[in-house]
C-alpha cells in the first residue's frame, strides 16, 4: 500500500488506476461460448482466476440451452420443430456435413445415467490453470509484501466461487411417464440450412429427450432476488479487485497482465474447439450407418449429392415415407412435386439394407437406380404444359 503515508494519511496524487485492469475484464465471448457447459460442471465452485467474470453475472440467467437452426420432424410420429435442441446437436452435431448430403445414424440410450459435463475436458485444464496462476500470484504478492495485490488476489479468485453459487445447475431430460402402450418409433428427419439431411434412427423415448420435450436447467440457487444480490456483491468485488490490481507494484502487473494474457489465450482456444468435447455423453450409444454410395473415406459416412433434390430422395430411400417432407415444408406443394413425392415412395418401399456391407458393422442401405432429378423434371414438363392449356382455354 504504498500511496499511504507513514502517518496513515493518503497520498491521493499517487493513488493509480492504470489500465492492466482491464485485461481481467476482456474475452467475453470466448467465456460466454462455453458458460451453460462449465456451470454444470463441480469444479465450478473452484476459486480461481476467470477472464471476463462479468459475463457470468447477468441480470437473470437463461432458462434454456440454446439450440441450433434446423428443422426437427418425426418420421412417424408427427412432431415438428424449427430448432435443434441444445442436446441432440452435442450427442450427434452434423453441422459440418457438406452441402446437400445424407447422414444416417442409430442413437440407443445404454444407461441411465444424466447427461452431464467431462470430469477431465479441455475446460478443466483451463479452470486449474486458473487456481495455479491464482495461487502463485498469491505466493508472489507475499513474497513481494505488496498489501494491494494480496486483496487482488483474494477478490478476483473469490469472485469465480460466487460465480460458481449463483450459477451451478443440473440437467433434466423429460422422460414418458405412462410406458403402457404401444407407440410410433422415433426415427426423426433433421433439415439442416445447408439442405443437407441427418436421418436418426431411435425409439420415441430418445427422440423426445433429445429432440422435441424442451430441457430442464434446475438451478441450485432459485431464488432469483438472492441471485441478483449475489451478482451485486460479485460485482463490487469485481470492481475493488480492478482497483487493488491498478495500485499493486509494477512487477506483480507485469505478472497478473501475462496471466490474464495467458487465460485469455487458453479460454479462446477452448471456446473454438467442438462442444462435444465438454460433455460427456456415454449414456448415448450412436451406431453410424451409410448409403451404398457414401463416402466412405469422410467421418460419419455421408452421401455427398449435387443437388438438394437427391438428397432429398435418398432420404426417402432409408424412411420409406413422405408424410414428413409434406409436414416439414422440405418440398414445395404442386402437382408435380406430389406425384414426384408419391413416385419416390413407391420405389423406395421395397428397398432394404444391402446384403454385405460396405464396412463390416456398419449398416448400409442400398439406393436403387433411379433418377430423381430426370423425373422431377419431366413432371414439371407436364405441369407446365397441363397449366399453359389450362391458360389458353381460359383466353
Amino acid at each position: 500500500m504504498h500511496w499511504i503515508g507513514e502517518e496513515g494519511q493518503v497520498k491521493i496524487e499517487e493513488l493509480q488506476l492504470d489500465i492492466v485492469g482491464f485485461l481481467a475484464i476482456l474475452g467475453e465471448g470466448s467465456v460466454l461460448a462455453n458458460a451453460q457447459v462449465s456451470t454444470l460442471s463441480k469444479w465450478i465452485f473452484l476459486p480461481r482466476l476467470i477472464p471476463a467474470p462479468q459475463a457470468l453475472m447477468r441480470p437473470s440467467r437463461p432458462t434454456k440451452l440454446e439450440p441450433v437452426p434446423g428443422q426437427v420432424t418425426g418420421v412417424f410420429s408427427g412432431n415438428d420443430r424449427n430448432t435443434i435442441n441444445h442436446i441432440g446437436n452435442i450427442v450427434c452435431d452434423a453441422n459440418s456435413l457438406p452441402e446437400h448430403s445424407v447422414r444416417v445414424v442409430s442413437i440407443r440410450r445404454t444407461s441411465d445415467s444424466p447427461l452431464k459435463s467431462k470430469t477431465v475436458a479441455p475446460l478443466t485444464l483451463v479452470l486449474f490453470l486458473g487456481f495455479f496462476l491464482s495461487g502463485l500470484l498469491l505466493a508472489l504478492s507475499i513474497w513481494l509484501k505488496d498489501g494491494m495485490s494480496i486483496i487482488a488476489t483474494v477478490l478476483l479468485s473469490l469472485l469465480s466461487t460466487i460465480i460458481g453459487w449463483g450459477n451451478k445447475w443440473t440437467l433434466q431430460l423429460p422422460k414418458r411417464k405412462i410406458k403402457a402402450g404401444k407407440v410410433p418409433r422415433g426415427d426423426v428427419v433433421i433439415r439442416y440450412p445447408k439442405g443437407s439431411f441427418l436421418v436418426v434412427r431411435c425409439e420415441e423415448d430418445v427422440a423426445r429427450e433429445l429432440y422435441f420435450a424442451p430441457e430442464t436447467i434446475k438451478y441450485q440457487l432459485n431464488h432469483a432476488p438472492a441471485y441478483r444480490i449475489l451478482s451485486l456483491v460479485g460485482t463490487m468485488m469485481l470492481m475493488g479487485g480492478v482497483i487493488c490490481l491498478a495500485n499493486a507494484k509494477i512487477e506483480l502487473q507485469i505478472a497478473w497482465a501475462a496471466s490474464y494474457m495467458l487465460l485469455g489465450s487458453s479460454y479462446w482456444i477452448v471456446a473454438a474447439l467442438p462442444s462435444k468435447l465438454h460433455w460427456d455423453s456415454s449414456c448415448y450409444t450412436v451406431d453410424q450407418e451409410c448409403l451404398s454410395d457414401s463416402s466412405m473415406h469422410v467421418k460419419g459416412f455421408p452421401s455427398e449429392n449435387e443437388t438438394f433434390t437427391q438428397a432429398l430422395w435418398k432420404v426417402i430411400v432409408v424412411t420409406k415415407n413422405i408424410e414428413w417432407v409434406i409436414k416439414s415444408g422440405a418440398s414445395p406443394d404442386t402437382p408435380a412435386w406430389r406425384r414426384w413425392l408419391n413416385a419416390a415412395r413407391e420405389v423406395a418401399s421395397g428397398v432394404k439394407r444391402s446384403e454385405k456391407d460396405r464396412v463390416e458393422g456398419v449398416l448400409t442401405w442400398e439406393v436403387p437406380k433411379w433418377d430423381p432429378q430426370a423425373y422431377l423434371r419431366d413432371l414439371m414438363v407436364e405441369q407446365a404444359a397441363e397449366d399453359e392449356k389450362v391458360v389458353v382455354e381460359a383466353v
